[in-house]
């Protein structure tokens, strides 16, 4: 059983993966400032002072022009970087913040490290996705960093993922340990699942 959910979860991420690398240069600028325009106004509606959010690459609906401006107005964002052991440490992302290539290759800040726990403080999570179904159940890249994140923590803030419009799909393969979500941002709008229980 566990198998054919993790071959139809390959299944699915290799065509998301394929759609994402196939969107013009205009289109993902265009998702980047409507992106930053949603959580903006997320953050706005929450009154949050504190988040975690994660550095886009090159193929994911933009954070980057996001994460600047936060910081900017003064508020505390949290970045990830990806451990050998499955966990997450953070840096606080401060204006201009060197970016390197991390684990995996993916964009990871450069900083003083924090362990773990330092995300129990933030207000919201903001993740990543390659997709997200319409009960809230999130499809991650398969590595479980955000899932055991999410299991982890005593009292959960809102969790939103970050997808493009096209990736709000009306199921996703599911297996035990993958969390659901609080709500989705895309480029276009945000959506908080009425079984948000976070």
């Amino acid at each position: 059983m566990p198998d054919r959910i993790e071959q139809a979860k390959r299944a699915l991420r290799a065509d998301l993966r394929e759609r994402r690398q196939n969107r013009s240069e205009s289109a993902r600028a265009d998702a980047a400032l409507g992106v930053q325009a949603q959580l903006d106004a997320l953050i706005e509606r929450l009154g949050a002072t504190s988040l975690s959010c994660f550095l886009s690459t090159t193929t994911e609906p933009g954070t980057h022009e996001f994460v600047e401006a936060a910081v900017a107005r003064g508020l505390r964002v949290l970045l990830p970087i990806s451990r050998d052991d499955g966990l997450l440490d953070w840096v606080v992302a401060t204006p201009g913040g060197a970016i390197a290539e991390g684990l995996f290759g993916l964009p990871e800040p450069v900083g003083e490290v924090l362990g773990p726990i330092a995300v129990n403080d933030v207000d919201l999570l903001v993740i990543p996705a390659a997709a997200v179904d319409h009960g809230g159940m999130r499809l991650g890249w398969g590595r479980g960093y955000f899932d055991k994140t999410i299991g982890s923590m005593e009292r959960c803030p809102p969790v939103y993922a970050v997808v493009f419009d096209s990736e709000y799909v009306d199921d996703v393969p599911r297996d035990v340990h993958d969390q659901p979500v609080s709500g989705i941002v895309t480029p276009t709008q945000t959506i908080t699942f009425a079984s948000a229980n976070r």
